[in-house]
């Protein structure tokens, strides 16, 4: 049986497909086979060809060398918004059984797959769920994306807690700088390592073209 997580993260633009693409490539080193599944992405493009483009997606399958965005990619929209407003503007009703559905597809072709969620842990999918039904349909451990500036202790812990409130496994979280070294940012570091009661993944520095 294949593993699994699912990538959070303590805001939306803080680096989740970046770290996600760090784990990919980390995993692979390993000689481990990976697949990743964005089951929810909002501001997509329609291209000339008719094909839909997502950036996220396309960072994902450019890593895990996928072709059939139909079964990692289930859910797409076109505005960059909340992707239960999205969906409402599109008619569309947010399955979490057709998720699960693909997430099992997958997971009989890798060794690994991570699956990306949208925004926060209690984004919105609909009136009704959120990013952390979809986690918890799954039912797979967690890893929490940080996006290292300013304030983000207190999010970084907001989240931890939910994900272990929700009966979830923490597995682990990736420190991203998203901006030039933060003041303090070894004693953050330090602070986070400490409260976080998961161990930390990766350290990613920041990379202004990412």
């Amino acid at each position: 049986m294949s593993q699994g997580f699912f990538i959070t993260g303590t805001d939306t633009e803080i680096g989740k497909t970046h770290s996600a693409v760090a784990l990919i490539r980390l995993y692979q080193e390993q000689g481990k086979r990976v697949l990743a599944m964005k089951p929810v992405a909002s501001g997509c493009e329609i291209l000339p060809d008719g094909s839909w483009w997502n950036d996220d997606v396309a960072r994902l399958t450019a890593a895990t060398g996928q072709t059939d965005l139909e079964w990692m990619n289930p859910y797409r929209f076109l505005p960059p918004v909340s992707p239960h407003i999205a969906a409402r503007e599109a008619g569309v009703e947010i399955e979490l059984p057709r998720i699960v559905d693909h997430y099992r597809r997958l997971q009989t072709q890798a060794d690994i797959v991570l699956v990306e969620g949208a925004g926060g842990w209690l984004a919105p999918l609909s009136d009704s769920l959120f990013m952390s039904d979809m986690a918890r349909s799954l039912g797979l451990p967690v890893i929490l994306v940080v996006g290292m500036r300013l304030g983000c202790i207190n999010h970084a812990l907001l989240t931890a807690k939910a994900v272990c409130d929700s009966g979830l496994e923490l597995a682990g979280w990736v420190a991203n700088c998203v901006q030039p070294p933060q003041a303090a940012y070894t004693a953050n570091l330090d602070t986070l390592k400490r409260h976080i009661p998961a161990p930390l993944l990766l350290e990613i520095p920041y990379q202004p073209a990412a």
